[in-house]
């Protein structure tokens, strides 16, 4: 499970509501991510999944919709995708605070059928823009209470916008019922990320400035954005990974060891290392947008989002105080992965006398089901007394009974038993954006860059002295 003793707490019965149910993300992540419990037998023995849209269409027809996503993204077989569609309801008619559509009538019957005392969820997959109305409308139509609600990401998209949203929120949720998402924590590798430190002793020891030179969050992207252009011209690269995703992993990361090993000690350890996370200086922040970004369908003419963004960030700790923080990630670049890397000092009586080698490092990629390695110094076997780079290496996968979930798949799971440790609070989305402010405020020149490469050449920068650590990735 995800806290790092491991949720033991099973569901009850679940009325489960999808908003947007017919859209793009819940046919890509939300369904396949509800495929994968059932697969895996981590959904409540009772259970109903009410889809609510604008247009009302049959039950058979929102059923179907849901077989042909899973057969596209859901990687189930056709029995489990058979297990599911029976649980499937649909509300249609649209939902507001003037008018709840078929929605309320479709509760009423799935508490008639599993349990009035059934638990109710609420999973916004919307566009960030409808989430106040939504909100006023699940309190208008009294579906609040004792109810749990999942906002997806971006969760505000400015300062001013998050403060209006979270306003709203708290006014109608209390803060254990919110859970806003970010599918980065809910990756099986980062959640590693805090075990693997404080579980090796040989790895906590150096978990510090006295030993890391810098830490390196590295996320670039071969794929391009041509088939969600809307939504993103609308964020950009800063607001879609860097606000969101890459400062979450970077607080992952800098956290002080919790007070305990429950969910809520996590996510506060988390909170509190954000809230020492310097504002962002822009003349330490490269933007680019790729050649080509302004041709593609549904992107605004004269566009200046930043498809790619690199940025140091620094903690104001005793442990990582003097430590650049380097995050980087961008689309259409020279390769795909997710990597956390700690760069280690040299030792001070290193035998390695080549100022250009590869530093000692520690990475952990995010992708897939996670994999952990070494770079370390080691003799050239033989008669030579050469030094080279070599590699320890630990796939997670291979660990006995490894069954990993695919992220939306665990953060669902969490939803469903409470579990808020991977989900952004209030506290630490508001740090998040006040590390952003000056950026957002002074933006500093977008630099063009072809698709293939690494980005702006004045990317480079942000790393030094140690660089980008691409090579020894391939």
């Amino acid at each position: 499970m995800s806290n790092a003793l491991g949720a033991t707490t099973s569901a009850g019965p679940t009325v489960f509501v999808v908003y947007g149910a017919t859209g793009d993300l819940a046919k890509r992540l939300v369904m396949p991510g509800f495929a994968a419990l059932a697969a895996a037998d981590l959904l409540p023995e009772k259970w109903i999944l009410i889809g609510s849209g604008r247009r009302a269409q049959p039950v058979d027809a929102y059923r179907d919709h849901v077989r042909a996503g899973l057969q596209e993204f859901g990687k189930v077989g056709d029995e489990v995708v058979d297990s599911i569609l029976p649980g499937l309801r649909f509300a249609g008619g649209g939902f507001t605070a003037d008018d709840p559509g078929e929605l309320l009538d479709a509760v009423r019957d799935a508490r008639a059928e599993i349990g009035e005392d059934a638990q109710l969820v609420h999973y916004l997959a919307l566009p960030p823009s409808t989430f106040q109305d939504y909100t006023r409308a699940i309190a208008a139509h009294g579906l609040a209470e004792g109810s749990r609600v999942v906002y997806e990401k971006p969760y505000g998209t400015s300062p001013e916008s998050f403060e209006e949203l979270d306003q709203l929120v708290q006014s109608v949720f209390d803060e254990q019922q919110v859970f806003r998402i970010d599918h980065f924590l809910g990756k099986e590798a980062t959640q590693q990320l805090h075990v693997l430190r404080f579980a090796n002793r040989m790895i906590e020891q150096l978990w510090s400035n006295e030993h890391v030179a810098q830490v390196q969050i590295d996320v670039p992207e071969v794929l391009g954005v041509d088939d969600r252009a809307t939504f993103y011209d609308e964020t950009g690269a800063t607001l879609d990974m860097l606000v969101t995703h890459l400062l979450q992993v970077a607080a992952e990361v800098a956290l002080d060891p919790p007070a305990d090993w429950t969910s809520d000690a996590l996510a506060q350890a988390r909170e509190d290392v954000l809230a020492k996370f310097r504002p962002l200086d822009p003349a330490e922040v490269v933007l680019g947008q790729g050649s080509g970004y302004q041709e593609i369908e549904d992107v605004r003419e004269g566009s200046t989002t930043d498809t790619f963004v690199a940025a140091k960030v620094w903690v104001d700790t005793e442990r990582w105080r003097g430590v650049p923080f380097v995050l980087r990630t961008g689309k259409k670049l020279a390769e795909s992965h997710q990597h956390v890397t700690l760069v280690f000092k040299r030792p001070s009586n290193s035998p390695q006398k080549d100022a250009d080698a590869a530093p000692e490092t520690l990475t952990f990629t995010l992708s897939g089901n996670g994999s952990v390695f070494a770079g370390v110094t080691a003799r050239r076997p033989g008669v030579s007394d050469d030094l080279v780079p070599g590699k320890l290496y630990l796939d997670l996968a291979e660990l006995p009974n490894a069954e990993p979930l695919p992220p939306y798949a665990a953060l669902l799971r969490d939803v469903l038993i409470g579990d808020r440790a991977l989900f952004t609070t209030s506290d630490g989305l508001r740090d998040a954006w006040r590390v952003a402010c000056p950026l957002l405020a002074h933006r500093p020149e977008l630099l063009p860059y072809e698709p293939g490469t690494w980005g702006p050449d004045a990317a480079e920068e942000i790393a030094a002295p140690y660089g980008w650590l691409t090579e020894q990735h391939r």
